[in-house]
């Protein structure tokens, strides 16, 4: 979304902005740039065929994962969108951060339905369908699912927490002593709660459509996001234990199951690890989870290993943005992702 006020048009100057800069278009910029000043036979010697994109992204994720199944194609690596340079991200590491998503959380959204008689607002039964689901759902918030640190999140801090200060140093190399400690400490945060846990949010209510009427049912939408480990039916149980009443409906809807994790022992890992190190020296670079949602979901059958990464570097305020007011990127660390995208492509085919 853009919001320019004129006093603010000077602060931008060398900012590229645009709605999705900080997800999807500056990679397709970037390769699109590239596709155009690499040569036909470097391009050849890559053996890269052809740059191809769809207008609907979901979609044509899909879409182009099934022909690539059809035509028995595997691809040693995946790297899609991701985990960025974060600058400032990590408390107590001076030096940007490159976060490496070697696994993704798995997407389950759950359909919640409680019914009731309905009847005249003015005489109320003691319980209605809008309260009996409002129930539940504070149930369900009063019981969020344990915390616990997954392969990617322990390789993050341990790779950053060798360039924290000495009492940091000394927690993240003892996990097996303090995990419980700093389980307390990621849980406080939003941003950091979501790497240790499967969350659930309420995103949709919906209940009557008049002020004087009692509706006959009450529908909410909980949108889940689930650990690596964990699976699709352990917690659609989890939810239905948590809510505690039989008589509230519940409805998978949109789904799919966590990623295995990838190894940082790889050759794709070593590749896009090596690339990160040449195009941005100064960072520290480390596995980590992406919390979000990626369209690499779609192409794990044809891909040994899945990484995801932008080579963005970011702070607070920039991750602030992500599909907010505003959104824009230097045309510096715009500069970086061209030149990331083009070593990865000779590096990945020397």
């Amino acid at each position: 979304m853009k919001r320019l006020a004129p006093r603010q048009r000077e602060a931008l100057v060398g900012d590229l902005l645009d709605q999705g800069m900080l997800e999807d278009v500056d990679g397709l910029l970037a390769t699109a740039l590239l596709a155009e000043e690499i040569e036909p036979a470097q391009l050849a010697q890559m053996r890269v065929r052809r740059f191809r994109v769809l207008p609907d992204r979901a979609q044509g994720a899909a879409h182009i994962a099934a022909l690539l199944r059809a035509r028995g194609v595997t691809a040693e690596f995946l790297l899609d969108e991701g985990l960025v340079v974060g600058e400032g991200l990590i408390p107590d590491v001076a030096a940007p951060v490159a976060m490496i998503g070697t696994a993704e959380k798995g997407f389950l959204t759950l359909e919640l339905v409680a019914r009731a008689a309905g009847g005249h607002a003015s005489m109320p039964p003691a319980s209605t369908a809008a309260g009996r689901l409002a129930r539940a759902i504070r149930r369900l918030e009063a019981q969020p699912v344990p915390a616990r640190l997954v392969a990617p999140v322990r390789e993050l801090f341990d790779v950053a927490g060798r360039h924290m200060s000495l009492g940091r140093r000394l927690i993240f190399a003892n996990l097996w002593l303090f995990e419980r400690l700093v389980l307390r400490r990621l849980a406080k945060a939003p941003g950091t709660n979501a790497a240790i846990r499967t969350t659930a949010a309420v995103t949709v209510l919906r209940a009557g459509e008049k002020d004087n009427a009692l509706p006959t049912e009450a529908r909410a939408l909980v949108n889940l996001r689930i650990l690596p480990g964990e699976s699709l039916s352990g917690v659609t149980a989890r939810v239905r234990q948590a809510l505690g009443d039989p008589a509230v409906a519940v409805t998978p809807q949109l789904a799919f199951e966590p990623s295995a994790v990838a190894s940082t022992g790889s050759p794709g890992y070593r590749v896009v690890a090596a690339t990160v190190r040449e195009v941005c020296p100064d960072a520290v670079v480390a596995p980590g989870l992406m919390v979000a949602g990626t369209d690499s979901r779609h192409y794990l059958a044809v891909a040994e290993a899945a990484y995801r990464f932008l080579p963005l570097r970011l702070g607070p305020e920039g991750v602030s943005r992500i599909h907010g007011v505003n959104e824009r990127i230097a045309v510096a660390s715009f500069a970086e992702v061209i030149a990331f995208y083009a070593r990865l492509l000779l590096r990945a085919n020397a």
